[in-house]
């Protein structure tokens, strides 16, 4: 039955108002987005930098070689990024000056310094026009009847899978810039998982980087612990690109069929681009690949754990990509139950997740 209208008490005023602010900024949030882009493109991070690590607007025009009729235009553009915390900003007495902070720190372009990964692809690919059609199309994906396993929202409208080798049949620049984003997201914060999380690398003698890409993160791992024997496996068209390294030993394969053995296999960022049944065919083969738990065998995974626990912010970027996950591939982020369910099926007997770093956990599974 249908409620009562008379019977629903409305907001007050106050909350009505509060409402409609909110309103505003959940559907203008693509805005920031936008302004985001625009910072990365005319390199406004690195102008930053490049100037000493603070700038005024008059500062920035002259820098970004932009005509001077912006100015006004860009204190707009930089008043919302310094809002929204993509810059930190300072007033003096008679001109205010923007500063890096953090997260802008990922977005200047030829720093070199432990930890820096430059984070300019990962931008561009999240914003692309692609990616945005994709989303547009949400509520008709939806409302249609499609077979499972389910295509995501972008393989429906575009036609082709994304993180694909027929990705770049759809527009090969996406694809670039898609692969481009993959590997800087995947590499950031190496040094941190290694400093923080070191012991899991303890006493280990062998170790298969699964889907490593170019051998960053075994690189990073070796620097920390030189006995380690490290093998990277990845596609060929991956592997004939990835650079000699004399203490990595890289294999062209397929994760789905076999990995190299080790004592341990590590899975960084992978397994959220996979649906569960996907998962559990790639863990059985790490588990095939890994001696009992007893002579140390384990299989070392980094990826998103789902928790409200880790704070309202960090939560929400969870589950903003996953989100991402949802509109443009047919993996997803999982919660601990997630993976529960996914480590019994492939065969394990036991986990632990170790600790967590920002939005994602460091999990050991054993055979």
């Amino acid at each position: 039955m249908a409620a009562d209208s008379r019977s629903i008490i409305g907001p007050t005023d106050a909350e009505l108002l509060q409402a409609q602010a909110d309103l505003w900024r959940h559907s203008l949030y693509y805005l920031t987005s936008m302004a985001l882009k625009c910072a990365v493109e005319l390199h406004i991070p690195t102008a930053i930098h490049n100037l000493g690590g603070a700038a005024s607007l008059p500062d920035l025009v002259t820098a970004l070689s932009l005509p001077q009729t912006k100015l006004p235009f860009l204190r707009r553009l930089m008043r919302l990024l310094v809002t929204s915390g993509i810059f930190a900003s300072e007033s003096g007495a008679e001109v205010e000056t923007y500063r890096l902070n953090p997260l802008s720190w990922l977005l200047v372009e030829g720093v070199e310094a432990e930890n820096h990964t430059y984070q300019k692809y990962f931008v561009l690919a999240t914003v692309s026009r692609h990616y945005l059609e994709a989303g547009l199309s949400l509520a008709d994906w939806f409302k249609k009847d499609l077979p499972v396993p389910t295509p995501a929202p972008f393989e429906e409208l575009h036609g082709v899978p994304l993180v694909h080798e027929t990705t770049k049949l759809l527009d090969e620049e996406l694809d670039r810039i898609v692969n481009e984003g993959v590997a800087a997201h995947d590499n950031l914060a190496v040094g941190t998982i290694i400093r923080e999380c070191g012991d899991i690398f303890k006493g280990v003698q062998s170790l298969t980087d699964c889907g490593g890409g170019d051998g960053t993160t075994v690189r990073g791992i070796i620097k920390a612990f030189p006995d380690i024997k490290c093998t990277v496996l990845d596609l060929p068209k991956v592997i004939e690109n990835a650079p000699a390294h004399d203490s990595v030993n890289y294999v062209a394969g397929d994760m789905f069929h076999s990995i190299p053995p080790a004592q341990a296999v590590l899975i960084k960022l992978l397994l959220h681009f996979f649906n569960d049944e996907d998962c559990v065919k790639i863990l059985e083969q790490c588990r095939k690949a890994i001696p009992s738990k007893e002579e140390g065998g384990k299989v070392i995974i980094i990826e998103i754990v789902v928790d409200p626990s880790v704070g309202p912010i960090m939560y929400e970027a969870q589950l903003l990509m996953d989100m991402l996950m949802m509109v443009n591939i047919r993996g997803r982020q999982r919660d601990e139950n997630d993976w529960r369910e996914i480590f019994t099926k492939a065969g394990f007997s036991d986990y632990k997740i170790v600790k967590k770093i920002g939005a994602r956990g460091v999990i050991e599974v054993y055979p």
